[in-house]
């Protein structure tokens, strides 16, 4: 893989990662749980692939890697249930958009349980992410539909705000397409009981559709990911997944039209601009770590 062909696999898995709402959105007779523990599975298939065939001999996770794995599993499965719940909610553009905020949370967890302080372009990337989220619901109603899918998306969120922190504190001893696989199989097992009810309503097409969200938009853009940043800069793949909450509002867009308003363009294109700005301000830090799961 040269630069030019990673920087296209980096485009090909930002794009997997924004159907990610769309999929399970046409995933229309599967309830959330079905969602995830469909996902789970495929992936676990996809990633155990790439990991056998592309990546180093394989590990066994330590004692405190296992832990660590298990909690990011039950982080994992909470922020991809929350996630699902938003699109079938508000929306694939609102809970797109209400997702991106992870960054702020970040920031927020940063500072209050590694007692950091918040320098100002980061205090900066809070307050766009807050005016956007305004911009993005029409209107605080508890009762309408588009807050109630911007709060789930904001659950996500956080969640997956600490599922980063989480694979951040991983001892760094596995790598990342095999701790990814491992939390795939713990969110697979969690969903099961929940999921085992509703499997006899889901529809033939609608486990393609989920075989297309595990397989594609979780283990070919995730491994995709990973492969790409032997070439690239971290950076670089940073700012070119910006694009994903671009892709799935677009796809959204086209297939179900679900049309934004200019107001929630402008919240939006302030989201989009504080994840620019984590990016960037990431990409700076002088501390060299592991490429991190994306799970989407």
């Amino acid at each position: 893989m040269n630069h030019r062909t990673a920087l296209g696999a980096l485009h090909i898995g930002a794009l997997f990662f924004g159907l990610t709402g769309v999929l399970g959105k046409l995933a229309a007779s599967a309830s959330p749980s079905v969602i995830v523990f469909g996902r789970a599975g495929f992936a676990v298939l996809a990633l155990a692939a790439f990991a056998s065939l592309a990546g180093p001999g394989w590990r066994r996770p330590c004692a405190r890697d296992s832990l660590q794995l298990l909690l990011g599993g039950l982080l994992l499965a909470g922020h991809w249930v929350s996630f699902f719940i938003a699109v079938r909610v508000g929306g694939v553009a609102i809970a797109t958009l209400g997702f991106a905020s992870f960054p702020a949370f970040t920031v927020v967890l940063e500072g209050l349980l590694f007692r950091e302080r918040i320098r100002a372009k980061e205090a900066v990337l809070v307050l766009l992410v807050s005016v956007g989220l305004v911009l993005v619901t029409p209107s605080f109603d508890l009762a309408s539909e588009a807050t109630g899918g911007l709060l789930w998306a904001l659950l996500s969120g956080l969640l997956f705000s600490l599922l980063s922190l989480t694979n951040r504190a991983r001892s760094g001893g596995l790598p990342a397409v095999q701790a990814a696989l491992w939390q795939n199989l713990v969110v697979g097992l969690c969903l099961l009981p929940f999921a085992t009810p509703d499997l006899a309503e889901v529809t033939a097409m609608d486990w393609v559709w989920l075989g297309l969200l595990g397989v594609f938009c979780t283990g070919v853009a995730h491994s995709l990911f990973v492969a790409s940043l032997g070439v690239v800069k971290a950076r670089t793949a940073a700012l070119v997944f910006c694009m994903e909450p671009i892709y799935g509002i677009a796809l959204a867009w086209l297939i179900f039209a679900e049309t934004p308003s200019p107001r929630m363009l402008l919240g939006g294109v302030l989201i989009l601009c504080s994840i620019v700005l984590a990016s960037r301000q990431g990409a700076a830090q002088p501390t060299k770590q592991r490429p991190e799961a994306r799970h989407g």
